[in-house]
């Protein structure tokens, strides 16, 4: 499956993806994430349940802290 990850094409060797297996598979697991999938924001509450589709956009974004 190929998704497309902040303007960069990824492969992956599954047929079926959730956003959360996603997350695991970049090592973003226990950090504060924002993701878009296709123009729209994915609820943290909802990353097991939604799954990725071939030729997805996602934007992945950090919290950062600091002050």
């Amino acid at each position: 499956m190929q998704l497309t990850i902040n303007g960069k094409a990824r492969d992956f060797a599954v047929t079926q993806l959730t956003v959360a297996e996603l997350v695991l598979q970049l090592n973003l697991e226990g950090k504060r994430l924002a993701i878009e999938r296709n123009g729209e924001i994915v609820p943290r509450s909802q990353f097991a349940n939604t799954l990725l589709a071939a030729g997805d956009q996602l934007e992945i974004v950090g919290a950062v802290g600091g002050g």
